[in-house]
């Protein structure tokens, strides 16, 4: 039996959503339905498939009562619209069905873990979400919230633990139990990950602080993800309120990745690296799952909070998902590329090789705004090391957005500022890469509206929406000294796989 609320908004989306032509939607990053997409949720495999869902608002493109909008797919590129799973329509849920995660029961059904939100009035006069953490089961479409709703609340808080800041569980099994971090502000008004145990997803009992900030990286600490990898263990979270650290944090809102050893007496994660996740201007509250061959695949919102209120204009959809990466760690960092299954849309390979340049140059059908290209550099003279080497894309003479290297510094630049968006919002960010020699590798996978870069095979990302009309298709690049580059490019076809190929 769904309620009012929920009937409302599927019956919005199945009205509205149609209505939307594909061609104004990106090629394979998922967007929402209609309306508004933050957090991606619930990210997890149910009956062979990959379900995801996402921090909804279906009737406008801005922030409002939040949702929970669902989709699945095989290969993480084409994705099946699913009716809205949630709404809030309960007491303790009644200002938003906050971020989450999910997993499959034993018994088979599909189980749902999210923050209810329930304003609350202060003696003070002002009003607070009381933040409080509740379950649903249901078979992979409908789901019932559960009687014993909310499962974890303010009683279940360590001593000074805030009931306003408490939200955005992710959850796992472990044997004969299950586990769940959530985001938590302290005491000390900074961030901090709990962690909690329970038999059935209903009885839930505090263990600890997995980890905890201490004003060092930014404050509340949102949307935590636990989970090992290579030998390590590893927890992604989102701080608000950061302040910069070199080139390595931005300020305001950021990622933060922490890799070390899990300390299970003490139920606490021993620090051995912290790193940012994604060194761009457009990514946040990543999530992961675990696929049956046994990958790490994250997936996050590309987008961030300095910007939302610029948008296009009359936008029917706004805020899209990155394209899902694959994860491992390599000398105690965090490694990122792409699925493997972008490989199999690649089209119509060109090949250049030793191309060298000194200036600005364009190559014979290197263009395109749906595209996978790798481009390798190396210092073209042994006796000087070149000034700097840009790419620039989505061009159309007035617009381009550029990537630039500078291999004095060891820096790279993701700029949109010429990306034709008539907001000024941050457009620029730089970032530390790993001395080379003068050598590096730019991975780029262009997606209509959005870019994500790929720095020597993973080792860091940086991820930017961008907003030029899709005909400005341009690629181009330059060189302040002798360089000598590699370009690989293939085309992405959704429709169908490509294995025609062209040397030149």
């Amino acid at each position: 039996m769904i309620s009012e609320k929920l009937k409302k908004a599927r019956d919005f989306e199945d009205h509205y959503g149609p209505f939307i032509p594909d061609s104004s939607r990106p090629a394979f990053h998922l967007t929402p339905t209609i309306g508004w997409m933050n957090d991606p949720n619930g990210f997890c495999l149910y009956r062979g498939e990959v379900h995801l869902f996402y921090q909804y608002h279906p009737y406008e493109t801005k922030w409002g009562p939040m949702h929970w909008g669902h989709v699945k797919t095989r290969d993480f590129l084409h994705w099946e619209r699913l009716p809205v799973a949630l709404a809030p329509d309960t007491d303790y849920d009644r200002n938003g069905c906050f971020s989450g995660s999910a997993l499959e029961l034993p018994d088979g059904r599909h189980l749902l873990v999210y923050t209810g939100v329930r304003q609350v009035r202060e003696k003070n006069g002002k009003l607070h979400d009381r933040q409080t953490q509740c379950v649903a089961v249901g078979d992979g479409v409908n789901y019932e919230k559960a009687a014993e709703n909310p499962v974890i609340t303010a009683a279940d808080l360590p001593e000074g633990g805030s009931p306003f800041d408490f939200r955005d569980p992710k959850v796992w099994r472990e044997g004969d139990s299950c586990y769940l971090v959530a985001g938590n502000r302290p005491a000390d008004g900074s961030g901090s990950v709990l962690l909690y145990e329970s038999p059935d997803c209903l009885h839930w009992t505090y263990k600890g602080v997995l980890a905890a900030c201490h004003n060092q990286f930014g404050r509340m600490w949102e949307c935590p993800d636990f989970f090992e990898l290579d030998g390590r263990h590893v927890l992604l979270t989102s701080p608000e309120e950061m302040t910069a650290i070199g080139l390595e944090f931005h300020a305001g809102h950021g990622t933060v990745c922490l890799i070390g050893r899990y300390d299970r007496e003490r139920c606490h994660l021993v620090r051995e690296n912290v790193q940012a996740i994604d060194y761009g201007l457009d990514f946040y509250a990543p999530q992961t799952l675990l696929t049956p061959d046994g990958r790490r695949v994250m997936i996050g919102w590309m987008q961030n909070w300095e910007t939302v209120g610029c948008q296009p204009a009359n936008a029917q959809w706004f805020g899209q998902m990155t394209l899902p990466r694959e994860l491992s760690i390599r000398d105690g960092r965090l490694i990122q590329t792409p699925v493997r299954e972008l490989e199999s849309v690649r089209s119509y390979q060109i090949l250049y090789r030793n191309v060298l340049l000194n200036g600005m140059t364009t190559l014979q059908n290197v263009r395109g705004r749906v595209l996978d290209m790798t481009v390798t550099v190396r210092p073209g003279s042994q006796s000087a090391l070149y000034g700097w080497f840009k790419i620039n894309v989505a061009g159309n003479g007035e617009h381009m957005t550029t990537v630039r290297y500078k291999p004095e510094c060891n820096t790279v630049r993701v700029d949109r500022t010429r990306c034709g968006f008539p907001h000024d919002i941050v457009n620029v960010r730089d970032f530390a890469v790993r001395p080379r020699g003068g050598e590096i590798k730019l991975r780029i996978v262009l997606d209509k509206y959005s870019m994500e870069l790929f720095v020597n095979d993973g080792e860091q990302a940086a991820t930017a929406v961008i907003y030029t009309d899709v005909s400005a298709d341009a690629i181009s690049f330059e060189s302040m000294g002798s360089v000598i580059m590699d370009v690989e490019k293939y085309d992405l076809l959704l429709d169908r796989g490509g294995a025609y190929e062209q040397d030149i």
